[in-house]
């Protein structure tokens, strides 16, 4: 008797756009059973508990790169039944850089000092308790986009006019926190609870932030200790999932700048020559086994 062929488990894979790491997740999908397709964040309609859009699916991979939209449309998957990665408390403590420091500062994860500013007030306060250089960021946002440095303080209000004119509500809130890392951070890619690469990306150019999606320099560093012992640390807080941890390192040891619960894996994946996309595909077939 010819043997049951086994059933192909369909995954949505819901961003706002496919990009290289989307295209290779929906390539290594049949090679591990699953058929992953693209679903548009903007066409799910969530709400109804039965919602079609989410039943057609064994599972939801959330990578909208809006730092509103992913946790919305995981909390509304998970109430309507559906396998969710990451789930939805991950992924709205990633989407919020105030909330996600205090967590895991509270937990004995080591992050940067910060103040959170909600104002010109604020703002003031937080420069006469750090010396700068320091660095204005937005608490909703990624990319690397409006992270300011601010080197002097004769500019630092001029600076701050431009948060306080065409900010819009919740764009307005802010975090202060010194200037770290030297122009250089470490990006670990973590899948389950498995860091499946590092590597340490270097601000190039006439651009000081290090991020990948600004194109800069990268290099695989190896698996130290301190650092998988963080990175231990912060999936002990989310829960397994994939993430992005991006750390500084200071005289004190490495400290968690931001987690990116969508996060691309193109630069590491290329420094390290980790295979991030089977990692990713398996791990969701091993959740849906």
């Amino acid at each position: 008797m010819a043997e049951t062929a086994k059933k192909v488990r369909k995954v949505a894979i819901v961003a706002d756009r496919i990009a290289w790491e989307e295209r290779e997740l929906i390539r290594s999908g049949p090679e591990h059973g699953l058929d992953v397709e693209w679903v548009n964040d903007e066409s799910l309609c969530l709400g109804h508990p039965d919602a079609p859009s989410v039943k057609d699916y064994d599972a939801l991979l959330v990578r909208s790169r809006s730092y509103t939209r992913g946790g919305l449309i995981a909390s509304l998957a998970e109430a309507s039944g559906a396998l969710v990665l990451n789930t939805a408390g991950a992924i709205q403590a990633c989407e919020n850089k105030a909330a996600l420091r205090t967590v895991l500062r509270s937990a004995g994860v080591p992050v940067p000092d910060f103040r959170l500013v909600l104002s010109r007030k604020d703002f003031t306060e937080a420069l006469g308790e750090m010396p700068v250089p320091v660095v204005l960021k937005p608490v909703f946002g990624g990319m690397g986009k409006r992270v300011t440095l601010i080197r002097d303080t004769d500019t630092a209000q001029s600076v701050y006019d431009y948060v306080e004119d065409l900010g819009h509500a919740f764009e307005q809130a802010c975090l202060v926190e010194p200037y770290l890392g030297g122009g250089t951070s470490v990006r670990c890619l973590v899948v389950g609870r498995e860091l499946v690469g590092a590597a340490e990306f270097a601000s190039g150019g006439t651009d000081w932030r290090n991020n990948a999606a600004l194109g800069n320099s990268s290099r695989a560093v190896a698996h130290d200790p301190d650092v998988v012992k963080i990175v231990d640390g912060v999936v002990d807080v989310l829960g397994p999932g994939i993430y992005g941890v991006d750390l500084f390192r200071t005289p004190e040891g490495f400290v968690v700048n931001e987690v990116n619960h969508a996060p691309g894996f193109r630069a590491v994946a290329s420094a390290t020559g980790a295979d991030v996309p089977t990692a990713v595909v398996r791990h969701v077939q091993e959740l849906l086994a």
